[in-house]
């Protein structure tokens, strides 16, 4: 029996959000039957209020548990405001920027990698890793640990314009050593995924997988820029194995067009011809 996680990232409320693809997810949400919606920041265009109700309300009639970040879309764009105030619309909708989902298959430590003072790239401090280790602290070893902020660590070769959050190897490497085994984010309209592994060299009985996943974006707020995907991630976690699910949107609905499947913990994939029986 799997456990199924919906990721959705960069909504963009308040800019070229169009009905049919929000209706079409609620019919995925039914096939799927995920445990848990993620949304990974850029709720909003603009930070707006009506924008941040628009989202809020839109996630909250998918009538499942949510866990949602902000992203740098998601705070005033005016000054002072911007500075002084600017987690006051997400927090007065979610209450906390950083939050977090417990069950007994499934742990999730949101972090907030927005900088107010940069409009594009993000940051982590240490103290924030730090709190996504003690949220995996003491939890069963069967639970799934995922962390998710907004900012990517990888990204596209054809998307590299923007860039990924600050000392993302630090950061990487502190969230191996937290425990996670799957790193969530968004911000560049653009799916990514990757084992750790296959970037990093690795030792026999060496590290944990842990895999990093950037989810193509929900919304498309500039539709004429080229190299912006609008898709979502649905993640389906067994005993032995993630898969990734990869839907793009086809104008029809969310078309599955990539399934990639990852090892948990030391031990590699069973490997099985094609003309092997099942």
């Amino acid at each position: 029996m799997s456990t199924r996680v919906l990721h959705v990232s960069d909504l963009h409320f308040g800019r070229n959000d169009k009905p049919e693809s929000l209706e079409a997810l609620g019919r995925l949400v039914e096939e799927a039957r995920p445990e848990l919606v993620i949304a990974s920041g850029d709720l909003t265009h603009r930070g707006l209020r009506p924008q941040h109700e628009r989202a809020a309300a839109f996630l909250r009639g998918l009538d499942l548990p949510l866990l949602t970040i902000p992203g740098n879309h998601d705070i005033p764009y005016n000054f002072p405001k911007r500075f002084t105030h600017p987690w006051q619309e997400f927090e007065r909708l979610w209450e906390t920027t950083e939050p977090t989902y417990h069950s007994d298959t499934l742990v999730v430590a949101g972090l907030n990698s927005v900088r107010p003072w940069r409009h594009q790239s993000g940051r982590l401090r240490d103290a924030q890793i730090e709190n996504a280790a003690q949220t995996f602290t003491g939890i069963p070893s069967t639970a799934f640990r995922i962390v998710t902020f907004h900012h990517h660590l990888l990204g596209a070769p054809w998307r590299s314009r923007k860039k990924p959050v600050a000392k993302r190897n630090r950061v990487l490497a502190g969230l191996v050593e937290a425990g996670a085994d799957l790193i969530l984010a968004g911000h560049i309209h653009q799916s990514t995924v990757a084992e750790r592994r296959e970037f990093e060299l690795s030792t026999p009985g060496g590290e944990r997988a842990v895999v990093v996943s950037i989810a193509p974006g929900f919304g498309q707020p500039r539709p004429n820029r080229r190299g912006e995907a609008r898709g979502l991630h649905i993640y389906e976690i067994e005993e032995q194995a993630l898969r990734i699910l990869t839907y793009i949107w086809r104008e029809d609905g969310w078309g599955l067009t990539a399934v990639r499947t990852f090892p948990r913990g030391h031990e590699p994939l069973a490997f099985r011809r094609p003309d092997q029986p099942g």
